[in-house]
């Protein structure tokens, strides 16, 4: 798996660097970004944009937004939207350089008959199944249509009427004439205009052809003067008939299809169509869930679009597909965020904790920075007063060695306040913990004694009479498995989705984080970086998610005593 936290090289920077002293496009760099809008963009599509956007803008260049909306079926304007605002919140912005295939059926219907005309396509009236089983295998030859010596004033004539809507869907392709015995199962005639009865989202019902993928890509690309068309390996095999329709209509521009290796990120699935049966299934809330990894997702969970382009560069452009771990990604954020997150306390598990010798009628402001590092973000007001919320998870009665938190007769700090001793566990008939009764050091008040004695651990607090509740969204990874994809016969990666990759837990938060704007991203001490949640949640039902937690310690020790037992 890839873990680097370098800039990892970029091999088609290396090949515009070189086209550019060798004097290739005259010195232009155009390059796409050319989604189908048929779904939510990922991150796969995010290293994408990257790449293209970051090329034009690193060489003086420009980059295109091409919406491939050849199949109207499956397309709607609710994606169009969606992946015009997830590349603007990436940073990048195609300013006049919007276009859509659609702009272009004329042109492509065009270049179909010339086509037709040099005797390089014809009608094909075999079913689907048909030119599938005609087509063969990679091992075996194909077969050429029966259709296939059409003549050109035929093929024209059934063109025509194929545009004009006298067939059913199906009856009729057309196919390019290549070559039906190609090693290359790409070659052997692929169809490049098939007859859909569908309202199209621009040009409403304006055709009932509609070109294929293959043809409309390349054709695009040369129409709009691209140079360098950078796709992903996938697309390796389709690279000789980009060529083949770009040398047979003789088209001034020819542009250059590179190949690079598509994202695959560990503990996750980077497929659109799988996805989509996520979200049909209800595995999760919708595209814009947290745990997916559509740009939308990630919005909404609070990562920052810096920490995404990070993790762009720090993955690389390879021509080799490979695993990326999840914990690359999770290390940007982290680095991001920690000069970014102002810092606030805020307690998941609230166990209480009533200070005995503190006066029940008192209560007083401590000030506490924002950001240790950054005194400029300013300080904010924490209250302290008798009873307060702590986590659960840092008191234990009887504590193992290695764990410094609160346990009985035991001394602690509170961040910003005191020096505490548990002095009595309460518990309730079920023999649960409910309450500690401590005693505090009124001198060690900011984390000092005249003594100058210390303490191996400070705890984050909430006081009980000022908190704020909120909910709180604890998210692990979407899957169990490292590769969901490697599921046991005859089940899918569905088999591996997590139960537990969505905990919903009831906080407290300090008074500060009252007013906290939507989407708004906060540092949890001790706890992780949360966000507040831009769709559920309001100043009177605060919602925040967990973007990514922090490492702990302790959790390192468990997960060392945990590894040492597994081995013996």
């Amino acid at each position: 798996m890839t873990t680097a936290t370098t800039i990892a090289p970029n091999f088609i920077k290396t090949v515009v660097e070189e086209d550019l002293q060798a004097g290739k496009n005259s010195g232009r760099v155009v390059t796409r970004f050319p989604p189908e809008p048929n779904g939510y963009l990922h991150l796969g599509h995010a290293k994408s944009i990257c790449l293209n956007f970051g090329l034009a803008r690193e060489f003086n260049g420009v980059c295109h937004l091409r919406f491939d909306d050849t199949n109207p079926v499956k397309e709607d304007v609710e994606y169009v939207e969606s992946i015009k605002r997830d590349v603007r919140w990436l940073g990048y912005d195609w300013g006049d350089k919007l276009f859509y295939a659609s702009d272009y059926f004329e042109k492509l219907h065009d270049y179909a008959v010339e086509l037709i005309r040099r005797g390089k396509a014809y009608v094909c009236s075999l079913s689907a199944d048909q030119i599938r089983e005609y087509r063969g295998t990679l091992t075996t030859p194909g077969k050429e249509s029966p259709f296939r010596n059409r003549g050109v004033a035929e093929n024209l004539y059934l063109f025509a009427r194929m545009r004009a809507g006298e067939f059913k869907e199906g009856e009729h392709v057309l196919r390019a004439k290549i070559d039906m015995v190609s090693p290359n199962v790409m070659m052997r005639d692929p169809v490049i205009y098939r007859i859909k009865k569908a309202s199209h989202h621009r040009t409403v019902d304006a055709w009932c052809i509609y070109p294929m993928y293959d043809f409309a890509h390349c054709l695009s690309d040369s129409i709009e003067g691209v140079t360098h068309s950078i796709c992903t390996l996938e697309f390796e095999n389709n690279r000789p008939l980009y060529h083949w329709f770009l040398d047979a209509l003789e088209t001034p521009c020819h542009p250059e299809q590179i190949e690079f290796a598509r994202l695959n990120l560990s503990y996750t699935v980077m497929s659109k169509r799988k996805l989509i049966q996520l979200v049909q299934d209800k595995a999760v809330s919708g595209w814009d869930d947290p745990r997916m990894p559509t740009i939308s997702g990630l919005r909404r969970r609070g990562v920052p679009p810096e920490a995404v382009r990070d993790f762009c560069d720090r993955i690389g452009v390879a021509r080799a597909d490979s695993m990326v771990d999840i914990s690359l990604l999770e290390h940007c954020i982290r680095e991001d965020l920690n000069i970014r997150a102002p810092r606030v306390m805020a307690v998941l598990r609230p166990l209480k904790v009533v200070i005995i010798n503190y006066p029940e009628d008192q209560a007083e402001e401590l000030e506490a920075l924002l950001h240790p590092e950054n005194p400029d973000m300013g300080s904010r007001i924490v209250p302290f007063s008798r009873e307060l919320y702590i986590e659960q998870d840092d008191f234990m009665e009887e504590p193992p060695k290695k764990f410094f938190r609160l346990a009985p007769g035991r001394e602690v700090r509170l961040r910003y306040g005191y020096y505490i001793t548990c002095q009595d566990v309460v518990k309730d008939n079920q023999g649960r913990i409910v309450e500690l009764r401590c005693m505090y050091d009124p001198a060690s008040k900011g984390g000092g004694t005249p003594d100058g004695r210390k303490v191996k651990a400070t705890l984050h607090w909430v006081s009980a009479a000022h908190a704020r509740t909120a909910q709180m969204r604890i998210y692990d990874h979407l899957f169990t498995a490292a590769n969901p994809n490697e599921a046991p016969a005859g089940l899918d990666f569905r088999y591996f989705l997590n139960p537990r990759s969505l905990e919903t837990l009831i906080g407290l938060v300090e008074p500060h984080l009252a007013l906290a704007e939507s989407g708004s991203r906060w540092q949890f001490e001790r706890l992780g970086y949360f966000s507040v949640d831009p769709v559920d949640s309001t100043p009177r039902a605060l919602v925040f998610n967990r973007i990514v937690s922090l490492r702990d310690s302790w959790a390192k020790v468990q997960a060392a005593e945990s590894k040492k037992t597994d081995v013996q």
